[in-house]
């Protein structure tokens, strides 16, 4: 009779245990769903780019890509959590899931593509050929030939030069690229028009100028091209779409670039 007591108690334990208990929740959120709980949207950028993303002389993280960023960030329903790294790192970074995604000037690819998933073309820019103000030998991208440039290695800037016969060296910065060029340790850089133009904005006697410009170049926002990214990208382009329905988008590429490149050119 004990036993069948003890019995007894123990099923009824059971019962009240797990009868009682709700079902556990198994459903797996994917990385928008995964954001939006943390409340934090992680972005890549170099911040050392300007206009595109640079520090203010307060040292604050600013640049056409912050703002949009944040602008992004708060479609979401979010709070922009910016993470600044070297150019080359920053797709890596992508791709390993240390970040949701890059706000860095990305430019698009068919190679590039074959691997991350891409926004809508947010802005379009240039390509342009730089050379000292004395040079006379460089004057087209077809110059390059055996002649050495200067840009961070897996950029499109540094494939286009390489595309052209020239010997690339490795740098960080565009700060690095034009004190090379000055000093006359490489021949030419390939850059951003937009940045270019900035530079020269805060270097108004800097000896260096464009003497090539390539067709518009695309730029995006790159993210992991996988299922669990799907309703990402979907989002951040729908984000932008409101962008430019609203003018914020031609707003911020006016106070950057001094002109809307928000449509081909």
């Amino acid at each position: 009779m004990k036993k069948i007591i003890s019995l007894l108690v123990s099923l009824m334990i059971l019962v009240s245990v797990f009868g009682c208990s709700k079902p556990a929740d198994t459903t797996e959120k994917d990385l928008l769903g995964r954001i939006q709980e943390r409340g934090t949207l992680i972005i890549a950028t170099e911040g050392d780019w300007a206009p595109w993303t640079y520090h203010n002389e307060a040292g604050e993280l600013v640049g056409f890509d912050v703002e949009l960023g944040k602008l992004i960030a708060a479609e979401l329903g979010v709070e922009a959590q910016f993470e600044e790294t070297l150019w080359d790192s920053i797709l890596a970074g992508v791709d390993s899931g240390r970040f949701d995604l890059a706000c860095n000037g990305v430019g698009y690819t068919d190679e590039r593509a074959e691997k991350y998933s891409f926004s809508d073309p947010y802005i379009y820019t240039h390509k342009v050929l730089i050379v000292r103000s004395d040079n006379t030998e460089i004057t087209k991208f077809e110059d390059l030939k055996g002649k050495t440039t200067a840009n961070t290695i897996s950029s499109t800037y540094a494939q286009v030069a390489q595309s052209y016969g020239a010997t690339v060296k490795p740098v960080d910065s565009l700060a690095e690229t034009i004190e090379l060029l000055l000093s006359n340790r490489i021949d030419a850089t390939i850059n951003s028009q937009d940045s270019f133009n900035t530079y020269m904005e805060a270097h108004p006697d800097a000896e260096i100028k464009i003497v090539a410009f390539s067709e518009g170049e695309r730029v995006v926002i790159p993210m992991r091209k996988d299922n669990d990214s799907a309703t990402l990208v979907t989002a951040v382009n729908k984000a932008l779409q409101k962008l430019r329905d609203n003018g914020k988008l031609a707003e911020l590429s006016v106070k950057y670039f001094k002109t809307d490149n928000t449509q081909p050119n």
